[in-house]
């Protein structure tokens, strides 16, 4: 009591009327929900704070109580309604002092907490705990505010670090309690075991075995649901917390328990923890990221009872992070033709090459291209290009080639695995029987249990039982159609059927039931990684593939090319399509020859035709012009060029441009030409300097300029309208002649 009237005399001296005039604040706090119940005697203390304002000579109405904050920490000031409210309430001038039976209710933030003295100091408001009442504008009381203030906020921080420390050493025995996954139980003494319902463990099992042959999250999930399988979830709270609940499959739960490194037995602490960066105000479970393995604040394998084995768990780590669709990824087989895509590299600088496809006659034919410098570093084109189809047959055969010796061995394990895969869905469905078959039971004897003149009770059980017979009929029901499209065991003609496909891999291969999906699949199987060179602008382009395990072996094939120029035996080509026409041969006797001895057009079409070989002999006599007088040198004459003239390949060497192009701006009406009387496949150009510098110009214009300006530029002059080519040709060959 002495002590008391000693506080009320030292407080009564910084007291005065202008604070009376104002409100009396007492401000209540405790941490957390528990300390709220478990802690009544200190929430008996704050509240008891009214009395101590009325003995400083506030009116019992006068004295304002804030205790929205019960159960919160005061770590922040985000989530305290009360004390936004008590901020809010001193910034207007309304409070005169404030309550607390100890400054760490206020605030255990150091920025917090020197916001509030300073806006106290500012409007002229007192601070009082058990200890006295504090003036923030006095420079002692501040002095001494200040470090309170500091030591709430150490001993939050000091109380936290006692917690995770001794959270840290129950964690590295293993023995602290940690949210368990699906297909475990926690007994009373604190074991964790598997769960003791076959089917749970049964499902668990199937759906690591299923991820290991199906290698995507997503056909997982498919597989599941195709046949009806559920996951069986113990409930972790509610009134029925521990009963086992059957829920259909979906993605997250699928990838937590691919992630999860409990099922390979290993205790894990500190996977995923808070970044205060990401976390959101007013929401304590944000903010959690995915540390990697060596972040890990504890690692103990061998400690729980595992589903899988280490090695496993790591492999399927593996595969999702190969699934992922990104640059340094392979990605997941997806449906597209070109075989090849996500595992193909560049040979030039290391990158994985993407994928094009072009529709040419009704098909998608794919082309593989390396554009990572071009969208990573603005070069001024791709690395290299080439066709998809050739470089896929290549790769084809090889694996084939590959697989060939092991195709009995295959087919053997086939038909294993398919006997494998039927016991575990049978095992599954006689789980289910058996479940349904209880709980008819069970809901019968309840039933007869029951007392008959209790009829409200009566009638919900014999629905019950109803409800309970007939899931159970459709399950059986629904057990009959499963086993007569899938019997467990495999008919002969099956067992036949897998050993005549076994000894036709090629014939499986290209089955129209083998999908491009499946393919795929064989070749991440066996290769993990191929890398093409192409060999300057050849059609020659290097390949190494890297088979698992680690070895490699190279080769090399053809790719098709747009010009003849391209081919690396070019020149041999014209010296023998020269040879063979000096022989006397014609032009389908010269394809049929060159076809015998091995050579190749530059484009997909497999083999030399007449009409090939006439433009080859035309290039020959193009080629053999080249002596011929140039513009200006000549004589000049209606058969040769004369002042000013060119010949069609000549001005396209000049403008360095293909003939192809400088032939359709002759049918178009851009350049004045005509022909040669000699022969009708040689034009003569006239182009004067005037006409030249035109040209040149018009060549450095982008692709579809003309189309674009003729649209949005009304002030564009028109392109001529293509003439009639028959026409124009008959112009043309009277003018000759």
């Amino acid at each position: 009591m002495a002590m008391l009237m000693a506080w009320e005399r030292i407080a009564g001296t910084k007291v005065t009327g202008r604070h009376l005039d104002r409100l009396a604040v007492v401000y209540i706090r405790q941490s957390s929900r528990q300390q709220v119940l478990d802690h009544q005697e200190s929430t008996r203390l704050q509240y008891a704070l009214v009395d101590r304002a009325v003995g400083l000579g506030w009116a019992c109405g006068r004295v304002l109580v804030i205790d929205e904050d019960l159960g919160k920490s005061g770590s922040s000031a985000v989530a305290r309604t009360g004390f936004q409210r008590l901020v809010t309430e001193i910034g207007l001038d309304h409070v005169g002092l404030v309550l607390g039976i100890e400054m760490s209710r206020l605030a255990r933030s150091g920025r917090d907490w020197y916001q509030l003295m300073e806006l106290c100091a500012i409007s002229g408001t007192l601070l009082g705990d058990t200890d006295g009442v504090y003036d923030p504008g006095d420079y002692n009381d501040r002095l001494l505010l200040g470090l309170k203030g500091t030591m709430a906020e150490a001993e939050l921080h000091l109380l936290k670090q006692r917690m995770q420390s001794g959270r840290l050493n129950k964690a590295r025995r293993g023995e602290l309690a940690l949210p368990l996954p699906v297909g475990y139980v926690r007994r009373p003494s604190g074991e964790v075991v598997l769960d003791p319902d076959e089917q749970v463990r049964a499902v668990v099992r199937l759906v690591f075995d299923t991820f290991t042959e199906l290698r995507t999250t997503h056909g997982l999930l498919r597989y599941l649901v195709d046949h009806g399988i559920e996951i069986g979830i113990r409930l972790h709270e509610g009134p029925d917390k521990g009963e086992l609940e059957w829920r259909r499959p979906n993605r997250m739960t699928l990838q937590n328990m691919l992630h999860s490194p409990v099922y390979a037995g290993i205790y894990a602490y500190g996977r995923r923890r808070v970044d205060p960066r990401r976390q959101q105000p007013g929401r304590p479970a944000t903010g959690r990221v995915v540390r990697s393995e060596d972040e890990w604040l504890v690692f103990v394998p061998g400690v729980l009872p595992a589903y899988i084995s280490v090695e496993q768990y790591r492999a399927n780590l593996a595969q999702l992070a190969a699934n992922a669709s990104r640059s340094g990824a392979s990605g997941t087989a997806r449906a597209g033709s070109a075989l090849l895509s996500g595992v193909l590299r560049c040979g030039m600088c290391g990158k994985r090459m993407t994928v094009m496809y072009h529709s040419r006659d009704a098909v998608c034919q794919p082309e593989y291209r390396c554009a990572r410098l071009v969208t990573d570093y603005g070069a001024a084109g791709p690395c290299q290009s080439l066709s998809g189809a050739c470089l896929d047959a290549y790769v084809s055969a090889a694996v084939l080639a590959a697989v060939a010796p092991a195709a009995l061995q295959a087919s053997l394990q086939a038909a294993g695995q398919i006997r494998e895969e039927r016991r575990r869905l049978e095992e599954i469905w006689s789980a289910r029987l058996e479940r349904a078959a209880f709980t008819v039971d069970r809901a019968r004897r309840c039933y007869r249990l029951a007392e008959p003149e209790n009829r409200l009770v009566v009638r919900q059980l014999e629905k019950d039982w109803e409800t309970a017979l007939t899931e159970q009929q459709q399950l059986i029901e629904e057990h009959d159609r499963f086993t007569a499209t899938t019997p467990q065991v495999l008919s002969p003609a099956e067992e036949a059927a897998i050993m005549a496909l076994a000894g036709d891999i090629p014939g499986l291969w290209a089955a129209p039931t083998t999908t491009d999906a499946d393919r795929k699949q064989i070749i991440r199987t066996v290769l993990t990684d191929v890398s093409v060179t192409v060999l300057g602008d050849s059609e020659r382009v290097a390949v190494t593939l890297t088979w698992a395990g680690g070895h490699t072996t190279s080769g090399e094939l053809a790719r098709p090319v747009a010009r003849l120029t391209q081919l690396s035996y070019y020149p041999e080509l014209m010296r023998r399509v020269r040879a063979l026409h000096e022989q006397g041969r014609n032009a389908a006797q010269i394809a049929a020859a060159l076809d015998a001895e091995g050579f190749r057009p530059p484009k997909r079409i497999p083999h030399f035709t007449r009409d090939a070989v006439r433009r080859l002999l035309s290039s020959t006599r193009d080629d053999a012009c080249d002596s011929a007088p140039r513009p200006g040198t000549g004589p000049g004459g209606p058969d040769r060029p004369g002042q000013h003239e060119w010949w069609l390949p000549d001005l396209a060497r000049a403008l360095d441009m293909p003939q192809a192009t400088l032939y359709t701006w002759i049918r178009r009406g851009w350049v004045t030409a005509r022909q040669d009387t000699t022969t009708a496949h040689r034009w003569i150009i006239n182009a004067d300097p005037v006409t030249m510098t035109g040209l040149r110009e018009r060549r450095t214009r982008p692709a579809g300029y003309y189309t674009r300006h003729r649209w949005t530029d009304p002030e564009t002059p028109t392109i001529p309208p293509e003439p009639d080519t028959h026409a124009a040709t008959t112009r043309l060959r009277v003018q000759c002649g």
